[in-house]
């Protein structure tokens, strides 16, 4: 096997403050979205101090990325160069994130992804959307209008000419990297992105995704040849751009426990949704506003069996991988988190899951929580468009509620498979709460019109009583 030969070190600096920063970065779109949801902005939102990146600058570092809500940067310098950073009295912690000289193989064998993509098949894209009852929102006219979800992934090959996205071509809003890779981020070296951003916007005559009237941004975040630990700073600026962006639901299908250098490779205690960075920034976003939706990972079957981070984060969604019987995937990564939380919250079809092709938009199946984490990112998509007064943490409060292990969670389940067309009967803007009421309350669609049929009156979406 070729080896490749890596001589880097990267490192993230964290100062002690953003000595006076006056830059608020963030777009007029998410300003706008923070007042619409009565979100304060704080001194997260303010850019990292221009004079202390200056200062690095003018020693040769190199400069990655940086991070306002971590306060840091990460940079490219020597080891004699960083003994002098870590003195500087606005430096607080410097980490190491890539070492030197590690000889890894060309493909890293952290890369692998359980799927197998070769097979043609004919059940399309209805039995991933009905397992989760999300038909019923599609035909009340739900498919995500007003929301903007983004994908963070490893690379969307061809999703700027595939026809399967032709009709959804005007809402993808823009394409952007946070790695130092020189490949395209449209280009050959990354398919996965464009396989799981198609399970929520492709339409074929056989394919529909799950939210195709929704806005999109897509952001690689994944440095194809290697696996490190610079690549969850990598995350945590992609994170950072969608809130800039003024994103709702952010979908990624990526996780990290394990790396090409083992030095750096996490322990089981990690998982406890507070120690990785880019967990940390996941808990922010969702404090920020955004409903994050994170795949739980395909190590179920290993000795590592657990959960990766982002996915343990606290206040996300994660999601793990069922069939099409609902029985889970043995692949699918287990919890709880180390500090005894439920993980995944809920699953989704991750076994023979309908994607489409990168090459020619025909449909193939594909096999992991990587598919299962945007149909559910998706569905939310659409029950926050049917319910747009929500706020980030009722949207993901109700899907959870409405999973069938609600009351029994499990260790490799969660709260179980989550009900889109329930999900929507339980705000508590309704006269009634089906989940406790099922026998007495049902929906129906007269006219185009959805009524909320209970003990004989007819309500509608708002709760208010038909005359």
């Amino acid at each position: 096997m070729t080896e490749l030969f890596i001589i880097l070190f990267a490192f993230f600096v964290q100062f002690t403050d953003k000595n006076g920063s006056e830059r608020i970065a963030l777009s007029e779109q998410a300003i706008e979205k923070r007042m619409k949801r009565s979100i304060a902005i704080d001194s997260m939102d303010y850019a990292v101090s221009p004079q202390y990146i200056d200062s690095l600058r003018a020693i040769g570092c190199h400069i990655y990325h940086t991070s306002r809500w971590m306060n840091g940067v990460t940079i490219e310098t020597d080891s004699n160069t960083i003994q002098t950073i870590t003195a500087w009295r606005f430096v607080d912690s410097v980490y190491l994130t890539k070492g030197n000289t590690i000889n890894i193989p060309s493909i890293s064998l952290r890369k692998r992804q359980v799927e197998h993509m070769d097979e043609e098949i004919f059940m399309q894209s209805n039995g991933q959307v009905e397992q989760l009852n999300l038909q019923l929102l599609h035909n009340a006219g739900f498919h995500g209008q007003g929301i903007t979800l983004c994908v963070i992934d490893g690379g969307f090959q061809n999703v700027n000419n595939l026809s399967a996205f032709d009709a959804v071509r005007e809402q993808i809003l823009g394409i952007y990297d946070t790695t130092d890779d020189r490949d395209s981020v449209t280009g050959p070296t990354g398919s996965h992105g464009t396989k799981c951003f198609s399970t929520i916007a492709a339409i074929t005559p056989e394919y529909q995704g799950a939210a195709t009237s929704a806005n999109y941004y897509l952001i690689r975040s994944e440095e194809y040849y290697t696996e490190s630990p610079k690549e969850m700073d990598n995350w945590v600026t992609a994170i950072e751009l969608a809130d800039s962006l003024g994103v709702d639901i952010v979908s990624s299908s990526l996780g990290y426990a394990m790396f090409d250098d083992q030095r750096f490779t996490l322990s089981y205690t990690d998982m406890d949704g507070q120690t990785t960075r880019c967990t940390q920034a996941a808990n922010i976003a969702a404090r920020k506003g955004m409903l994050v939706i994170v795949a739980a990972g395909n190590e179920g079957d290993n000795t590592w069996h657990y959960i990766s981070a982002p996915s343990d984060a606290e206040d996300i969604i994660t999601v793990g991988a069922v069939d099409q019987y609902d029985s889970i995937a043995k692949f699918s990564s287990w919890g709880p988190t180390a500090d005894g939380r439920t993980k995944p919250e809920v699953c989704a079809r991750g076994y023979q899951t309908a994607v489409i092709n990168t090459m020619n938009s025909s449909v193939v199946y594909g096999n992991g929580t990587s598919f299962a984490c945007p149909i559910i990112a998706g569905m939310a998509a659409c029950l926050w468009s049917a319910l747009p007064q929500a706020s980030n943490m009722e949207i993901r409060e109700l899907i959870i509620r409405s999973a069938d292990r609600y009351h029994q969670p499990h260790n490799q389940y969660g709260y179980g498979i989550p009900d889109a067309w329930k999900a929507y009967c339980q705000p508590t803007n309704l006269p009634i709460n089906i989940e406790n009421d099922q026998l007495k309350a049902r929906k129906v669609l007269i006219n185009g019109t959805i009524w909320i049929m209970h003990n004989g009156n007819r309500y509608n979406v708002m709760g208010q009583k038909k005359g």
